[in-house]
């Protein structure tokens, strides 16, 4: 059995995938799975469910939704339920299962060892694989208790990183061109992310758009000024002298 978090939470077996239609069972799965293995509270997943709206019988509504979830999971191949009751609360076990974000983190590893070995192709590769198991943002966006906000988060940065080291990667196979759409969307999505900029510039110059990269210089530093009241940090500047005096040797250093 397979377990999507990387996009809507959904279950896979052999026959295919399966969503829980019920938010609060499905928000208790998902606060169950970021902690697989390890002992949930019973406060901690009421918080997670209810926040700060919790019912006078909450207790008796987790034990209604925790016997729910485990005839979801029954349905799908786990005749005997993966959630163990323990004093304090609850444990998923994974044992063989797998987990998609799991697969992502690993995968990123591999893309970053062969990124340090300069192995860009391979690189480029394990990133493609990476990047492609996302369906969209982390859980669908499904609740706003402490483990799955900062699981989200986590996972959200993991992503950027992923995708900064597959830029780095491409650049160094010669890609300016190809990625420069992708960048200036980057740029967008992200304002306050400063190697998106670094790597644009890059790009640019390369693709022979000297003046258009000492411009995302300038917005770059206009963005940072006025939202965070700091000059860019010093490998955009590096970068910057390097396009303005056409140093190549200073923006082969940089990625170019």
């Amino acid at each position: 059995m397979k377990y999507q978090l990387l996009g809507p939470l959904r279950v896979v077996d052999g026959t295919g995938p399966s969503h829980i239609s019920a938010q609060k069972v499905e928000t208790l799965l998902a606060a169950l799975l970021v902690r697989s293995d390890h002992v949930v509270t019973a406060d901690q997943l009421m918080n997670e469910i209810w926040g700060d709206r919790l019912p006078r019988r909450a207790t008796a509504g987790l034990h209604v939704y925790i016997s729910d979830l485990r005839k979801f999971l029954g349905r799908l191949g786990h005749p005997d339920s993966p959630i163990v009751t323990r004093s304090s609360g609850y444990m998923l076990r994974l044992r063989s299962d797998e987990v998609d974000h799991r697969a992502f983190l690993d995968l990123t590893d591999l893309g970053r060892r062969y990124l340090r070995e300069q192995r860009y192709q391979e690189a480029c590769e394990a990133f493609d694989r990476a990047l492609a198991l996302w369906r969209g943002p982390v859980l669908g966006g499904i609740g706003d208790g402490p483990i799955l906000r900062s699981f989200a988060t986590w996972l959200t940065e993991a992503r950027l990183d992923c995708i900064e080291m597959h830029i780095d990667a491409k650049l160094r196979l010669g890609y300016h061109r190809e990625l420069v759409g992708r960048l200036f969307a980057l740029v967008e999505e992200t304002p306050l992310r400063e190697t998106f900029y670094r790597q644009l510039m890059l790009a640019l110059y390369r693709a022979d758009r000297r003046g258009d990269a000492l411009k995302v210089y300038q917005t770059a530093r206009s963005t940072l000024i006025d939202e965070l009241g700091l000059e860019p940090c010093t490998s955009l500047q590096d970068v910057h002298r390097a396009i303005l005096a056409a140093d190549d040797r200073v923006l082969a250093r940089s990625g170019a």
